[in-house]
Formats: structure tokens, sequence, C-alpha cells
């Protein structure tokens, strides 16, 4: 399915057809854009950036690549095809015929719903707009703004939703979707994770791991639901957020193997020394990624949430990958949830279309997984015992049956005492933090990287490793 791009906004919905969406979508336009200028890649707006830009929705060539400069760049509204006369997958709506207008019962949850992802959206991009500054390469500077132009993208696709099928509301929506700030006090983003700040490259590479990985499992969720129009723009969503994880997988690997070679070369795993030569510690390593990956659990709900339970329900939004399950409908079906029991852990048995938070979760964890395998091999080539690890999903929870208990990084119950004496080593410290800031200088030459991190095996769609990925004003 094809983009037209002679619109003032590219689009594969024949926006043109509806004069009043048009014309309220071309007056969000300037702001979407004063947005970017404001909140977007800092000091960067008129350097020409080696980016990805859709050109079809198609599986086999939907990307072009060329140079444009961001403010420049087109975003637009891009849905996957339509299915012919597709029907509801899951829940007591299973079997009926997709939506394809919001129905009146289910408006305002859906609103919240799709305002709630959008607001992510352009949260991340103001969580990383100044990271340009310090980027360990123009391959990695480049990716940064694919990842930012992206997210621009998203956004637009939830605002089309709004505005499309929400009338009056899904504007106002629209427009305070561009006055939330990531980290404001007056004003902050819906999400607590999209209010951390991201000020270092380790972080960035931790947050697009973790956090993007969340979005991932979000949009398929959503990719399931009843409301045709948002699982058509979560489908298309899902195959650019895969680059974004992309990053987060490729970068952490390479600064493991960057530490690993100075590890070889230093005949010394002492993290004292490591730093001195200018590269991460295994443990710095694990303690960012103790902290990011629990700063993404939450963003899967309470494990017991009777909300989920009712969009599930409803067709709302569905499991990840539902057609992998043999019961669609899960309505007598039960769900052993571990909950704590003073410093023990019993199982409660509940309704399963409450535990559909806690399912996902579980898959969200095995997804996890696999990329720390695929950092774990390159330590245990190196000849290296440690190996880097999830904490429990209990641990450092601020929703739930675990909210606010104290937990060690195994899962156990332990005193108030122990965790204060013990929090602060498997977490960054401000030591840390400081470290990891002293490495982030600026490498801007083609093909360079920073001692911290090793070079990509490859460069982007056949282009070197040393291409000139951005061109500076």
């Amino acid at each position: 399915m094809a983009i037209d791009y002679t619109d003032r906004i590219p689009n594969n919905v024949e926006l043109a057809s509806s004069r009043s969406l048009q014309r309220a979508l071309e007056a969000w336009q300037p702001e979407f854009l004063n947005w970017w200028k404001d909140l977007g890649p800092t000091d960067f707006q008129a350097s020409e950036v080696y980016l990805r830009t859709a050109i079809s929705v198609d599986a086999k060539g939907w990307a072009n690549y060329g140079y444009v400069q961001m403010p420049e760049y087109r975003w637009g509204i891009f849905l996957a095809e339509q299915q012919a006369d597709r029907t509801i997958g899951f829940g007591d709506e299973m079997g009926n015929a997709a939506w394809q207008q919001v129905p009146g019962e289910h408006r305002s949850t859906l609103r919240r719903l799709i305002v709630t992802q959008g607001d992510t959206e352009p949260a991340s991009v103001e969580q990383q707009r100044l990271l340009g500054h310090s980027a360990p390469s123009l391959y990695d500077l480049r990716n940064l703004f694919q990842i930012n132009v992206e997210e621009g993208r998203h956004l637009w696709a939830m605002v089309y939703l709004l505005q499309a099928y929400f009338g009056r509301d899904g504007r106002e929506e629209a427009e305070g979707l561009l006055m939330r700030r990531s980290g404001s006090s007056d004003n902050p983003r819906i999400l607590a994770t999209f209010n951390e700040p991201i000020t270092d490259w380790l972080s960035l590479f931790m947050f697009t791991f973790f956090t993007d990985r969340d979005g991932k499992f979000q949009l398929k969720a959503f990719a399931e639901s009843a409301f045709d129009p948002l699982a058509r723009t979560c489908k298309f969503m899902l195959t650019e957020e895969a680059h974004h994880m992309f990053v987060g997988d490729t970068g952490i690997q390479r600064v493991v193997r960057r530490t690993l070679e100075v590890m070889e070369e230093l005949r010394t795993d002492d993290p004292e020394a490591l730093r001195r030569a200018g590269a991460i510690d295994l443990p710095t390593i694990q303690r960012y990624l103790n902290f990011w990956f629990s700063s993404s659990l939450d963003l899967f709900g309470a494990d017991a949430s009777s909300n989920a339970a009712a969009y599930f329900a409803a067709g709302l939004k569905g499991r990840p990958d539902e057609e992998k399950y043999a019961d669609h409908v899960m309505r007598d079906a039960l769900y052993d949830l571990e909950v704590p029991d003073g410093n023990r852990v019993r199982i409660e048995s509940m309704p399963y279309r409450n535990a559909i938070n806690e399912v996902v979760r579980g898959s969200y964890v095995e997804d996890c997984l696999k990329g720390l395998q695929r950092w774990n091999k390159w330590i245990e080539r190196a000849g290296h015992a440690v190996r880097l690890r999830l904490p429990s999903t209990r641990f450092r929870r601020g929703i739930g049956s675990w909210a606010n208990l104290p937990v060690d990084l195994d899962g156990n119950v332990i005193t108030q005492t122990a965790y204060d004496a013990n929090v602060a080593s498997w977490l960054p410290s401000e030591d840390d933090r400081a470290f990891i800031k002293s490495l982030m200088q600026p490498v801007y030459e083609p093909g360079k990287m920073a001692s911290w991190i090793a070079p990509p095996e490859t460069g982007i769609k056949g282009r070197p490793v040393d291409y000139e990925y951005v061109r500076f004003a």
C-alpha cells in the first residue's frame, strides 16, 4: 500500500476525502513543528541526517533512505493494510465484526488508552533531546535521530486516531499531548518512567532495550484490538519500533564487547582499573540494567487488574500474539498469582482475565532474557564466569502486590533496614552516574568510536561503518 507524499500531510488513509479532518490536522501540524523545534534534538535541526522514511506499508519495501534535515522529515499517517471481513479475535465479542467506528460505550476508555500510548511518544523525544551532544559516533548519532523522528511519527499516528474518531474531545487531547513535558513538576508526562531523565548513552541503550520493549508489547496488545483503525495503526508502528529495540540490544552488546576487550588488554576485571582505562565495568552495567528493567515493569500495570479484565472482555486490548493461545475467551480460567504474605510468598488464585497484565509482563521478561543471553555469550566466550542477569520482577515495584516492599534482587522480602543498607549497591550510585557522564564526550569523525563502546558489526542499509551518517550544517 503506497503512501501519498503529494499531500501536505503524507498518508495512506485518503485524508483528502475528509476536508474537516484534513483541516484539523493541518491546524495541529504547525504546533507539532513548533514543539519539535523547541523540544526535539537540540542544535541539530539544520544537519543532514541519513534517515529512513516510510514509502509504503507492505513488508517488502516500505522504507526509503536518504539525507534529510529533521524539521523537513515527512511525518504522516500510515496504517497497515485493512484485512477484509476482519473479526474480533478474543474476549466476549470474539467472532463479531471488528469495529470501524468507536462504540459509544467504549468511547472514553479507548480515548484514555490512546492518549496514554500517545503521551509516551513525545515524552521519549524530550527525554533524549540533549544526547546528540555526547554521541559516541556518527553511526549512533544517526540512530538516535532515527528513533526521534519515528517517535514523532508515532505521535502523529495517535493524534490521527484522536482527531478522526473522537471529535472535539480528541482535538483537545491532541493539543494536550504537546503541552505536557517530560520531568515537569507542574505538567509531567502520564507514566513515571517517561519522566526519568536520560542524560547518558548507557541509559539510552537501556531505555531502548527495556522501555521500548514494553512499548512493543503494548503495541502488539493494541494490534489485536476490536477497534480496527487502532489495530492497523499499531501493526505499522511495530515495524518502526523494531529498530528502537535493535539500537538498545546492539548498543549494550557493543558496550559489553568493549569492556571485555579492555579486560583482556589489562588482564583484570577490577572495576577501578577498567574505569581508569575508559571502559564501563560489568558491575556498573548490571546496576544500570537493574534500574531500567525495574523501571519498565510497572508500565504493564498492576498484577491484578479489573481494568485489564474489562479491556480483554470488551475486545479493546488483547494479549500480544493472541493467535498463540488456545483459549481466546478465558471466561472461566484461573491464574495462580504469587503475592506477598509477610516475609513469605503465597499463591492466590484469581480469574485469568484479572491477571492479563501479569501474563503479558511474563512474556516481556522472556523476551528480555533473549537479549541477556546474547550479551552473556560474549562474556562466556571471553572466559569470564560473571553473567548479566535480570533482577526479580518483585524488586523495586511501584504498583501491584509488591509495591513499595523491601525486596532484594532475588525476590526475597527482607527487612527495610537490610534493603536500605544494600539498595545503593543494586542501583547506579552518584559516583556511577558521574563516571558515566565523564565518558560522554562526542565523537563526530566518521568511523571513529568513543573509548567505551565497540564499533557495530555492520553499517546501515549496506553503507560502511565509517559512512558520514550525519552532515553538520
